[in-house]
């Protein structure tokens, strides 16, 4: 399982962030601080880091240069509210991979997760998602059940491609927002429960299963 280290001083995005990436299968460790960042990618070998710039002590910047001065080659991604160029090209320049602005959706992180750890070449791979008669074409946008097609809105597929991932698995109505969402929308909306309910009068409501006081598993 690919492991990447979280360091971030918000424990809300922490927290999203993490109930995210365990959802779509990886296994998290976190970092509040710069120096534990520091200890932790120095003492453990990591596939990925999404760093904080802001951080207590010793910020991003430096961390991510002590890093690469001492050969450490992990992928890092940089998360940050600070969206100047002056900042971006300075992350990058210090050795970063790619560059994240705050609020951001969790399913862009998760396609740049993918692509600086290598897991995009398994997307792609895996482009057309089935589970029983439902299918849907990841490059095509094209859903099928059974022999029928359905005509589904961008965010109606998001969430079908969040379900068709996980079939089986009971996903709560917190981590559905953070993936089809994103971070910076309100937990207490009813979003969720409407566009399910959308999405069932498509593909059939048989297809996701509400289990009472979880979240949705699709069927």
């Amino acid at each position: 399982m690919r492991h990447i280290l979280i360091v971030e001083d918000d424990p809300h995005i922490t927290s999203f962030v993490r109930r995210g990436l365990r959802t779509a299968g990886y296994e998290t460790s976190e970092a509040t601080d710069g120096e534990s960042a520091l200890i932790m990618a120095r003492t453990r070998q990591f596939d990925l880091m999404l760093l904080d710039i802001g951080l207590q002590g010793i910020d991003g910047f430096t961390v991510l240069s002590h890093l690469r001065g001492e050969g450490v080659t992990a992928p890092v991604i940089i998360l940050t509210a600070r969206d100047s160029v002056i900042d971006t090209v300075r992350g990058l320049e210090s050795g970063a991979n790619d560059y994240v602005t705050k609020p951001f959706q969790f399913a862009e992180l998760l396609a740049r997760v993918k692509l600086r750890i290598g897991d995009g070449e398994q997307r792609v791979a895996g482009a057309v998602l089935t589970h029983g008669d439902v299918t849907a074409d990841i490059r095509t946008r094209r859903v099928t059940v059974g022999d029928e097609s359905a005509d589904l809105t961008s965010r109606e597929f998001s969430l079908l491609e969040v379900f068709l991932q996980h079939p089986g698995q009971v996903l709560s109505r917190d981590q559905l927002i953070g993936q089809v969402w994103g971070m910076d929308f309100d937990p207490a909306s009813n979003v969720v429960d409407v566009y399910v309910r959308a999405l069932r009068s498509k593909i059939g409501a048989e297809h996701i299963e509400t289990v009472r006081g979880a979240g949705y598993r699709f069927q």
